[in-house]
């Protein structure tokens, strides 16, 4: 079992940022980074379940895939946005209660573009 940590992503936060941009550079980015395994593994585990051959699928209709998958399966979006949102202190936390809906959009639109930019990653 190894500790994970959370990467000090630099260069991210610039002024005039809002709140919003602030927290998702500080926090949510970094989180999604140390989850990064996690998050391919349940999607990995996600596409078995369901018997998708990813595969025999050209690089365009993963994209689409994955995509379609996010837009469209709350079970799954709820397991990812839960990865993340385990992660958060009680101040982030109480952030992210006040502005959930825009975090929320904002953690599966970037964990969508990871997943899509670790395809080479998914067997």
């Amino acid at each position: 079992m190894n500790k994970k940590e959370r990467p000090i992503l630099s260069d991210l936060v610039n002024s005039g940022t809002s709140e919003i941009e602030t927290f998702q550079n500080e926090v949510i980015r970094p989180v999604i980074k140390m989850q990064h395994d996690l998050l391919i593994a349940s999607f990995q585990n996600y596409l078995q379940k369901r018997k998708i051959d990813f595969s025999i699928l050209i690089d365009k209709k993963k994209r689409s895939r994955i995509t379609t998958v996010f837009k469209t399966d709350n079970n799954y979006k709820n397991l990812v946005l839960g990865f993340v949102i385990g992660q958060f202190s009680m101040d982030e936390f109480t952030f992210y209660t006040d502005n959930s809906s825009e975090i929320n959009r904002r953690i599966l639109q970037i964990i969508t573009q990871r997943i899509k930019d670790s395809i080479s990653e998914i067997q």
